[in-house]
């Protein structure tokens, strides 16, 4: 199996998330000045960091990438925050979605067992389910938008915190996997799935 290298990696997530503040820009541009952009921007940051279901599968979707061929390990945590903010517009727009939190738990059980596994899929059945997972994310993320708070600025900060747990979760899978060789990513993944499965049971 050939493992990603993580130089080329990072200038990879660097680029995606250079163009996704750059898509955000004119949307904070346009809104009321003061310090409305940043309280948006921190409540948008801080969701994906204080909701364990969301923190679980964003850490899990990077541990997975490590395990994953060069391309898939670069695509997919790359697809995440863009079928996220799909979810979020749906939310954003009042269009109703069934079954978000039972899917967002299983996304936490799915990827957990995904890393156990060391899972293979191909890269057009990995990336149908990761953007199912992120959809129902984004969706939760757009539906708990505060009120009177600035749309671009909130989306901005969940899609900033989404990229770092990718990249937390890819380099600590990365390194545990040469020093360890995937021991701890093994376990990890054994202890977010059954975070996973009490969840779904809450």
């Amino acid at each position: 199996m050939t493992h990603p290298n993580p130089r080329r990696i990072s200038r990879s997530v660097a680029r995606l998330a250079l163009a996704l503040v750059a898509a955000a820009s004119p949307g904070l541009a346009l809104a009321h000045p003061g310090h409305a952009e940043q309280a948006s921007f921190l409540a948008g940051a801080l969701h994906p960091l204080t909701g364990i279901d969301h923190l679980l599968a964003m850490l899990a979707v990077g541990l997975w990438a490590a395990q994953l061929r060069q391309r898939a390990a670069l695509m997919l945590p790359a697809l995440f925050p863009v079928a996220m903010v799909a979810g979020a517009a749906l939310a954003f727009a009042g269009i109703a979605l069934p079954a978000v939190e039972p899917v967002i738990a299983l996304s936490v059980i799915v990827l957990g067992a995904a890393i156990v596994a060391g899972l293979q899929l191909p890269l057009a059945a990995g990336g149908a389910m990761i953007a199912l997972f992120a959809v129902a994310h984004g969706y939760a993320h757009g539906a708990e938008l505060p009120a009177g708070a600035n749309v671009a600025g909130y989306a901005a900060g969940f899609i900033g915190s989404t990229i770092c747990l990718h990249l937390a979760g890819l380099f600590l899978g990365l390194a545990d996997q040469r020093r360890r060789g995937g021991q701890l990513l093994r376990i990890g993944g054994s202890a977010i799935a059954v975070s996973g499965l009490a969840l779904l049971l809450a």
